[in-house]
C-alpha cells in the first residue's frame, strides 16, 4: 500500500488538525521520500514510519508539536539536520536499522539537543549497528571454530585410516 492511502486510512475519517498519532509502517513510499503528509497535521506528538524504504527526509513537514519519531528499518544515510528545524520539540528518536556508518551524519541532531539541556533527547541509532557488529563477529568465531572441528575431526579419519593400511 502506498503511503499516501495508508495516510488516508489512518485518519479514520478525522480531519488531519485532530491526529495525534499517525503509524504508517510497512507502507511504500516512492522515490524514497514522504508522500501525503503535510503541514495540515498540527497537532502529530507520534509519527512511525517504520520499514518503509524511506531514504530521505527532505519532505518532511514542520511538525512542531511531534515528541517521538520512529524511522526504524529504512535505508536513511544522512539528510538528518532537516529534523533540527523541521521538529523542534522532538524527545525520542529511533533510526535503528537504517544505512549511518558515521557519528557525524548525526552532529546536527546532537545540536539540537545540545539546544534542549531541560528536555533529554533520546537517540537510538547505533544500538542495532553495534548488535549487528557483535552478531558478525560471533558467527564468524562459530564459523571458526566448525572449520577447526572439521579440520580436527578430518585429521583423526585420516590418522585411522593410515593406521589401517
Amino acid at each position: 500500500m502506498e503511503m499516501k492511502k495508508k495516510i488516508n486510512l489512518e485518519l479514520r475519517n478525522r480531519a488531519p488538525e485532530e491526529v495525534t498519532e499517525l503509524v504508517l509502517d510497512n507502507c511504500l513510499c516512492v522515490n524514497g521520500e514522504i508522500e501525503g503528509l503535510n503541514d495540515t497535521f498540527k497537532e502529530l506528538e507520534f509519527l512511525s514510519m517504520a520499514n518503509v524504504e524511506l531514504s530521505s527526509l527532505a519532505r518532511l513537514p514542520s511538525l512542531n508539536k511531534l515528541r517521538k519519531l520512529e524511522l526504524s528499518d529504512n535505508i536513511i544515510s544522512g539528510g538528518l539536520e532537516v529534523l533540527a528545524e523541521k521538529c523542534p520539540n522532538l524527545t525520542y528518536l529511533n533510526l535503528s536499522g537504517n544505512k549511518i556508518k558515521d557519528l557525524s551524519t548525526v552532529e546536527a541532531l546532537m545540536e539540537m539537543k545540545m539546544m534542549k539541556r531541560k528536555r533529554k533527547m533520546k537517540l537510538v541509532h547505533l544500538k542495532d549497528m553495534r548488535k549487528r557488529r557483535r552478531k558478525r563477529k560471533r558467527r564468524m568465531r562459530m564459523r571458526m571454530k566448525m572449520k577447526m572441528k572439521q579440520i580436527q575431526s578430518w585429521e583423526r579419519e585420516k590418522r585411522k585410516w593410515v593406521s589401517h593400511t
